[in-house]
């Protein structure tokens, strides 16, 4: 894993998606901070917990009890109300 700040991913973007399709796993900093990380599109589903997050947020669709309104007319209603 290979870890680099912001303003250095910035200037090696091409470099460092060429070492995530290699393999390799890159973490970006800002001021020392952990803000992301560059996997393989097919590495991410492998990550642990990744399909019980999944999972989880299927079931959570499901159990939701249907809306009454849509989000555009919520929008409009509270935009109404004084």
């Amino acid at each position: 894993m290979k870890t680099v700040g912001l303003a250095e991913a910035k200037a090696q973007l091409s470099a460092l998606l060429d070492a995530v399709e290699a393999g390799d796993e890159v973490v970006i900093t800002r001021r020392g901070q952990v803000v992301a990380r560059l996997v393989r599109d097919h590495g991410y589903a492998r990550e642990p917990g990744a399909s019980a997050w999944v999972q989880r947020l299927r079931r959570l669709h499901a159990e939701a009890p249907p809306m009454e309104a849509s989000a555009v007319e919520l929008v409009r209603e509270l935009r109404d109300e004084p």
